[in-house]
C-alpha cells in the first residue's frame, strides 16, 4: 500500500516550506512558515523548538526589513520558551539577533557581551550565522573602539575561513557582504575591492537567496568609482531587478546606488527617479539628493538638504552602513564642502573639511584620506590660499588613482586647474583641466565633461559628435556565434549577446519605437502581481501590530529613541499598506508581463552597451546618448551630426 503523504502542518514540513520559500525569493511566506512553525511547536509543548523557530523569525526579520519592534517582539517570544531550557541552538541565533538589534539601535556598548556570547555558542554548538556575524560585529565594534588595525586583521582572517569553506553558504553570502560593507565606509577600498572579487567567484557556486543581488550591488558601487559609468549602471539595474523580490525598505539600498550612478552619469533624470523611489520607500537618499539638486542649479536646497540630514539624520537600521560614529556623516560632509565651494561659503567648507580630518585621524586609511584632501583643497581655495589648494589637491588626485578610481581623481585634478588659474598659471590650469576631462570621457561622465570644456573655453562637445560629424558610416555584422562592429578603419569583436541582438533591430529602423514586447518575443500578456499579495498585507498587518506594542511599551518607559524607531517602522508599514491599494481599494500590480519586459530589454541593452564602450568607447558613448529605452525603445539618430548605421544578420 502506497505510504501516505506528509502533514503539510507538520514541523517538518513547514520547515520544509520556509526554506523553499526563502530560497525563492518570498520572504512574507518563509516569515509565515516559520510562524507557523513556532505555533506548532508551541501547542506540541517543545519549547527549545518553539524558540529556535521565533529565533529564525527575529533574525530574519533583522537582516531582511530592519523593523526594530518586530525583531524585539520574536526575541521576547523565543527567550520566554526558554525559561528552564537547556543552552540550544536558539541560544546562539538569539545572541547575534540581540547584538545587531543594539548595534543598529546606536547601543555599542549594548552589543559587546551578547557579541562574544554569539561566537562563543555559535562555536561550541555549530550555529554558523552565530559565529559568522558574531565575528563580523566584533569587529566592527572593535572599529568603533578605534582598534581598526586589529579589526582589519579579524575580518581578513574571517575572509580566509570564508574562502576555505567553514561555513554554510547562506551564513558565507551575508558575511562577505558585512566584510564588504566595512571596507568600503572605512576607505580602504582595496579590500572591499579584493573580496568582492572572491564573493564573486563564489557566489556562482553554491550562493542562494539574495546574495546574488547583494554582490551586484557592490560590484556596482566599486564600478562606480573606477567606471566605466555604463557598466556600473547595468550592474546596478540588474541589483535592483534581482533583489526587488527579497528587500521592502532596504531596497532603497540599490536605489540609491543607482541614483548615484546615474548622477555621475549626468542622467539627472534618472538620478531624480531612483532618489525619489528610494526616499518613498523611508530610505535616505542623501547627499546624492542634495548632490543632484546642485547639479540642476538648486545649490542653496541642496545645502539645506545636507544640513538637515546632518542636523536631524535618518535613523534607518541597516547594518550595510557604519551604525554610529564620525564614519556615517562621511559621504555628507564631503558633498557639504562641495555644495559650499559652490556657493562660495568659506566657513561652512572648512568646518566640513576640518570634521571630515578628525573622522580620517580616528579612522586612518587612503580611501578617507584622499576625502579629506579634496575638501581641504576646496575650503582653502574659498579662503584665497591657491598655494595651499593647490597642494592638497594634488595629494588627493595621487590618493585617487592610487585607488582607481578616476572619476574621483579627475574632480581633484579640475580643482588644481581653478587654483592654478586663480594663480594667474593659464597654461598649467589648461593641462589640468585637460587631465579631468579625460578621465570624465574615459568613466563616461558627460555632464563633468561639458563642465570642464566651460573652463577650456570650448563649446560643449557631446562625446558622440566625432563620429557623427563626418558623416561617417558604422556596420554591425552577425558572424556566427559573435558580432563584428565595423568603423572608422576599426573592427571590434563582441560577443552573440541577447542586447545586440536587440541593437541590432533599433539600428536597423532608425527614429522608430519598439515595443519591448516586441523586441524581447513576448507571447501571451500576462496581468502583475500584486504589490503585495494577501500573505504578505497579512504579514505586514501582524508587524504593525507589533510595533504599536513595542511603541506603547517605550512610551511608557520613557524610552525616547525607542519610541522614534518603532514611530518610523510604524509609519513605513502603513505606507507600504496604503501604497498597495489601488482605485477603488483593488490591489495595485507590479511584475507583469510587460513589466518584466521592460526590466530584462533595458537591462540587456544597457550591459551591451557597457561592453561596446569597453572596446570602443566613441561608439559606445555615442549610442548611450541616442539609444532610447522604457516600454518602448528606440534609436534617435542626431539630426545634427547623423551616423549612419548598415545592420547584416
Amino acid at each position: 500500500m502506497a505510504g501516505s503523504l506528509p502533514d503539510p502542518e507538520s514541523p517538518e514540513a513547514l520547515a520544509e516550506r520556509a526554506e523553499e520559500a526563502y530560497r525563492d525569493g518570498r520572504m512574507e511566506a518563509a516569515l509565515t512558515a516559520w510562524e507557523q512553525l513556532y505555533a506548532v511547536h508551541v501547542a506540541a509543548g517543545r519549547r527549545s523548538d518553539a524558540a529556535l523557530a521565533a529565533a529564525l523569525v527575529a533574525l530574519n526579520l533583522l537582516c531582511e526589513t530592519g523593523l526594530m519592534a518586530p525583531v524585539r517582539a520574536w526575541e521576547t517570544r523565543a527567550r520566554q520558551q526558554l525559561e528552564s531550557e537547556p543552552t540550544g541552538p536558539a541560544h546562539a541565533i538569539l545572541a547575534i539577533t540581540r547584538t545587531y538589534e543594539r548595534i543598529l539601535s546606536g547601543d555599542p556598548e549594548g552589543a559587546a557581551a551578547p557579541a562574544r556570547e554569539a561566537v562563543e555558542l555559535g562555536t561550541r554548538l555549530g550555529v554558523d550565522p552565530a559565529r559568522g556575524l558574531g565575528l563580523v560585529a566584533a569587529a566592527r565594534l572593535a572599529i568603533h573602539a578605534g582598534e581598526v588595525d586589529d579589526a582589519i586583521d579579524q575580518l581578513d582572517r574571517l575572509a580566509v575561513a570564508l574562502a576555505a569553506g567553514e561555513f554554510d553558504p547562506l551564513t558565507t553570502g551575508n558575511v562577505y557582504c558585512e566584510l564588504i560593507c566595512v571596507a568600503q565606509w572605512l576607505g580602504r577600498h582595496d579590500l572591499a575591492r579584493a573580496w568582492t572579487e572572491v564573493m564573486e567567484r563564489w557566489r556562482h557556486g553554491t550562493a542562494y537567496g539574495a546574495t546574488h543581488g547583494r554582490c551586484r550591488v557592490h560590484r556596482a558601487e566599486l564600478l562606480r568609482m573606477s567606471g566605466p559609468a555604463a557598466a556600473a549602471e547595468a550592474e546596478a539595474v540588474a541589483a535592483c531587478d534581482e533583489l526587488r523580490p527579497w528587500m521592502r525598505r532596504e531596497y532603497g539600498w540599490p536605489l540609491v546606488e543607482l541614483g548615484n550612478i546615474r548622477l555621475r552619469r549626468g542622467d539627472l533624470a534618472g538620478a531624480e527617479e531612483a532618489f525619489l523611489e528610494a526616499n518613498a520607500r523611508a530610505w535616505c537618499a542623501q547627499p546624492g539628493l542634495a548632490l543632484l539638486r546642485l547639479a540642476q542649479g538648486e545649490a542653496a536646497e541642496a545645502a539645506e538638504m545636507i544640513r538637515a540630514e546632518l542636523s536631524h539624520p535618518t535613523d534607518v537600521p541597516w547594518k550595510e552602513r557604519p551604525p554610529f560614529g564620525g564614519l556615517r556623516a562621511v559621504p555628507l560632509l564631503a558633498a557639504q564642502a562641495q555644495v559650499a565651494e559652490h556657493l562660495g561659503d568659506a566657513a561652512t567648507a572648512a568646518t566640513a573639511a576640518a570634521e571630515l580630518a578628525a573622522v580620517h585621524a580616528a579612522y586612518p586609511s587612503d580611501g578617507l584620506r584622499a576625502t579629506v584632501r579634496l575638501a581641504e583643497a576646496r575650503a582653502a581655495l574659498l579662503a584665497g590660499d591657491a598655494d595651499r589648494a593647490i597642494g592638497v589637491a594634488r595629494e588627493a588626485a595621487a590618493l585617487w588613482i592610487d585607488l582607481d578610481a578616476p572619476y574621483d581623481a579627475a574632480l581633484a585634478r579640475t580643482l588644481t586647474g581653478d587654483a592654478q588659474h586663480r594663480l594667474g598659471n593659464a597654461d598649467v590650469a589648461r593641462l589640468e583641466w585637460q587631465a579631468a576631462r579625460r578621465g570624465f570621457e574615459a568613466f563616461g561622465a558627460e555632464l563633468a565633461v561639458q563642465v570642464v570644456d566651460q573652463r577650456l573655453g570650448v563649446a560643449a562637445v557631446r562625446p558622440d559628435a566625432a563620429p557623427a560629424a563626418s558623416g561617417g558610416v558604422a556596420e554591425l555584422v552577425r558572424d556566427g556565434d559573435h558580432w563584428l562592429v565595423r568603423y572608422d578603419g576599426r573592427a571590434v569583436v563582441l560577443p552573440d549577446l541577447k542586447g545586440i541582438a536587440y541593437l541590432a533591430r533599433l539600428l536597423s529602423a532608425p527614429s522608430r519605437e519598439h515595443h519591448v514586447l516586441d523586441l524581447a518575443g513576448a507571447g501571451a500578456v500576462a496581468p502583475g502581481l500584486p504589490v503585495l499579495d494577501d500573505e504578505a498585507k497579512a504579514s505586514y498587518r501582524r508587524r504593525l501590530a507589533e510595533v504599536e506594542a513595542d511603541l506603547a511599551e517605550a512610551e511608557a518607559d520613557h524610552d525616547e529613541a525607542r519610541v522614534r524607531l518603532a514611530e518610523r517602522d510604524r509609519d513605513y508599514l502603513v505606507a507600504e499598506l496604503t501604497a498597495a491599494a489601488g482605485l477603488g481599494g483593488r490591489a495595485r500590480t507590479t511584475g507583469g508581463t510587460a513589466e518584466r519586459a521592460r526590466t530584462s530589454v533595458t537591462r540587456s541593452l544597457r550591459y551591451a552597451l557597457a561592453r561596446l564602450s569597453e572596446v570602443a568607447p566613441d561608439l559606445g558613448a555615442h549610442l548611450d546618448r541616442t539609444v532610447r529605452t522604457g516600454t518602448c525603445c528606440c534609436y534617435e539618430p542626431d539630426p545634427v551630426a547623423r551616423l549612419e548605421w548598415k545592420v547584416t544578420g
